[in-house]
């Protein structure tokens, strides 16, 4: 990144809180606090990208992983205060559009990038598989599960189950990390293609990264603030529409993956495809593994309710994404069709959305 954009990478988390200090005395322009809120969200995935780059993997996918998830956690639980009606059902839509994003989008670009380098996608299959088999438990027990128990009726949790589930989500992501960094760490770095972990630019220098992390910290208090502020008109802009209300899910996980999104895609177009797929399925577990713990605290403080099971649609097309995706992960090697059958999926999974 050059001079120009690392400095406006820096301002805007302080041009974020001189907005936000704006509106809490009154003066508030809604479609400027719209596009500052996306500037420093992006701002805050660069300065966490800094940050890893210089810690180096796999705990720089990590670290923006645990980035990207605290973001999406400030835009849930904001939205869920602004309308608590819709509350019950907004974590689940945002979880299960960032696992569909992920999964899907981001997967089979990231395969169809790689592919420009040789006829296979190469990885390292175990590290792979092991993050998709976790991914898979906490998608099973987070989103299916509570469609098929008894204690409650509807798509939801007693109390006791919810605890469970999100303890044990928790615990299962933090066991993962364990793996991915100090337990099995060569799972997830390159070992038939040395030559990507020489793709990365130098290192940033250690001032530059405290100057990152800093930033960094900045950003993520102001992206919770200005999404709580924000919350109420997008709650409202999508009921006017008529629009499905999971749209608003869909809208968090986009503009908080984005960023991430592009870094993973380029790492794969710069035949770095080990680290695009850390940083999917890392993704996606930060996602599920700390989103739905955070969230199921908020429900039991605030007294919030909280359905997480999938409608039968919904269910199809997750348990269709993992089937795939256990096959597209399962060589270690990858083509061009793999990727594309996952940007059919996610197609698929946007029509049905708006047109049910």
């Amino acid at each position: 990144m050059n001079v120009s954009l690392r400095s406006a990478a820096v301002s805007l988390p302080f041009i974020a809180w001189a907005v936000l200090l704006l509106s809490w005395s009154g003066t508030e322009s809604l479609v400027v606090t719209g596009l500052v809120l996306i500037g420093v969200i992006i701002a805050a995935v660069h300065h966490a990208e800094t940050v890893a780059h210089r810690v180096g993997e796999p705990f720089g996918s990590l670290i923006l992983a645990v980035a990207v998830t605290v973001i999406e956690v400030g835009l849930i639980v904001s939205l869920m205060l602004a309308n608590r009606e819709a509350a019950a059902t907004l974590a689940r839509d945002t979880v299960f559009a960032a696992c569909m994003i992920i999964l899907n989008l981001l997967l089979g670009l990231s395969l169809i990038a790689a592919a420009r380098h040789q006829r296979e996608g190469r990885f390292t299959r175990t590290g792979a598989t092991a993050a998709l088999s976790t991914l898979a438990t906490l998608v099973v027990l987070t989103l299916i599960l509570p469609n098929y128990t008894t204690s409650v009726r509807g798509p939801a949790y007693s109390p006791t189950q919810l605890a469970f589930v999100a303890a044990f989500s928790l615990l299962l992501y933090l066991t993962f990390v364990f793996i991915q960094t100090f337990k099995n760490r060569d799972y997830f770095l390159p070992k038939d293609r040395p030559d990507e972990l020489d793709a990365h630019a130098e290192p940033p220098s250690l001032p530059d990264t405290w100057i990152a992390f800093v930033a960094l910290i900045v950003s993520l208090g102001a992206i919770v603030l200005m999404a709580k502020s924000l919350s109420g008109p997008l709650d409202s802009a999508v009921a006017a529409a008529g629009a499905p209300r999971a749209l608003v899910g869909v809208a968090i996980a986009a503009i908080v993956l984005l960023p991430e999104s592009v870094a993973a895609v380029r790492a794969a177009h710069a035949n770095r495809l080990q680290t695009s797929l850390n940083l999917g399925l890392g993704s996606a577990l930060a996602t599920i593994g700390l989103t739905i713990p955070a969230v199921t605290v908020t429900s039991f403080v605030l007294g919030l309710p909280l359905a997480l099971g999938l409608d039968g649609k919904g269910t199809v097309l997750l348990a269709l994404t993992l089937f795939i995706s256990a096959l597209s992960l399962a060589r270690g090697r990858t083509t061009v069709l793999h990727g594309a059958v996952h940007i059919a999926i996610f197609g698929a999974y946007l029509l049905t959305m708006i047109l049910p």
